[in-house]
């Protein structure tokens, strides 16, 4: 058979629709060792591609189009490709090998996508949100506490694709952790999916859990006595981070609940039922960011009364050394005027006694401020 009509079979492409891609495949067919996980047969942008059978992993020997013809060809196992960041370039070769639809490749590539699910022919498109803590010393109002990015999977019945976006989320443990499981990795391509499912809804606890201790600082700070010095910018920075995490969590509900509820042709039902395990951790991760921002609004409105509270005791405490002092302001202005005939200006003891009432009405004043809590 002709190099065409090999490329002709894997693709899937017809007699009269796809001869010109198939010649373009043809002459440009790279060949490369896809067993070495840093070389690429269409751009560094590959990861892995790795080829399973029956849950087991087999040494891939030769090009993708070779890999993709001896799956089809034997009619058990499959290709799982993964990608980090493609170009447009690069993804261009593997869209016509795999028959993908352009709207699931511009998604793929340009990213910037909500999660959702999207079935395309006899192909699943999955579209998942990631997230990372990020570390830091000391929680400011610019830190940066989650980092959010993106994996797109496309799902075949013999095919699995997954593209990264963003410098965290990398699959290589999950890879390892399906490899010490042949029974789940045995059943398919939708085993795959379900397996990232998981791993990124799992991610979603672990930084839920981690933002949690940082709640944790600043209601401690804010109900400390200092706590109206607080920066209201460092709650500020938590909400603005929670509302990312939300972006990210709170529209894969839906997608969850279609995968494990609507009839799929490459999701089994026996599959379907670890996607409802994975909906419910979902549930789990939304009712802490949902309980987060309660406690955040509550932990704000908080601050903000206790900022009230002290400026309302300083103002007491002006108003009250203003009534203190007032009293002598007054007397001496009084004696001030400089009028010949004022009582006691001659008398020996007219200045004592001015000076007694004086301290004896400002004396009067500090008690009584004292004993109300003004002073």
């Amino acid at each position: 058979m002709s190099m065409a009509g090999n490329l002709r079979k894997v693709t899937g492409l017809g007699r009269v629709g796809g001869l010109r891609k198939v010649a373009r495949l043809a002459r440009r067919r790279p060949r490369v060792d896809l067993s070495h996980h840093a070389r690429s047969p269409l751009g560094t942008s590959v990861v892995n591609c790795v080829t399973y059978k029956e849950g087991a992993r087999i040494p891939v020997d030769g090009d993708l189009v070779d890999t993709v013809e001896r799956v089809r060809d034997s009619r058990d196992g499959f290709v799982w490709l993964g990608l980090h960041e493609p170009s447009d370039h690069e993804f261009e070769g593997i869209a016509d090998l795999f028959d993908l639809h352009p709207l699931a490749v511009e998604d793929a590539v340009e990213a910037h996508q909500r999660p959702k699910v999207e079935r395309y022919g006899e192909t699943l498109f999955a579209v998942f949100k990631t997230v990372c803590y990020v570390e830091h010393e000391e929680l400011t109002a610019t830190s940066e506490v989650v980092n959010t990015g993106e994996i797109m999977v496309f799902v075949g019945e013999d095919f699995v694709i997954t593209v990264r976006h963003g410098s965290h989320g990398s699959l290589g443990p999950l890879r390892e952790e399906l490899e010490a499981d042949p029974a789940q990795l045995a059943k398919g391509p939708a085993a795959v999916l379900h397996a990232i499912a998981d791993h990124v809804v799992d991610d979603y606890l672990s930084v839920t859990d981690a933002v949690q201790s940082d709640i944790d600082l600043v209601e401690t700070a804010v109900f400390s006595e200092s706590g109206a010095r607080v920066d209201p910018g460092r709650i500020y920075q938590l909400k603005r981070e929670l509302l990312e995490l939300k972006r990210a969590v709170a529209p894969l509900g839906r997608p969850l609940e279609e995968l494990s509820t609507r009839p799929i042709q490459v999701v089994a039902p026996e599959i379907q039922a670890y996607f409802r395990d994975v909906s419910d951790h979902l549930l789990r991760a939304k009712e802490q960011i949902a309980a987060f921002d309660e406690l955040l609004n509550s932990i704000l409105q908080a601050h903000l009364a206790q900022v009230t509270v002290a400026q309302n005791e300083d103002m007491r405490k002006i108003t009250a050394w203003a009534a203190v002092i007032a009293v002598p302001t007054m007397v001496c202005g009084v004696y001030g005027m400089n009028f010949e005939h004022m009582p006691e200006l001659h008398w020996k003891f007219g200045y004592p006694l001015v000076m007694g009432v004086i301290a004896a009405a400002c004396g009067v004043l500090y008690r009584g401020f004292r004993r109300n809590g003004w002073l």
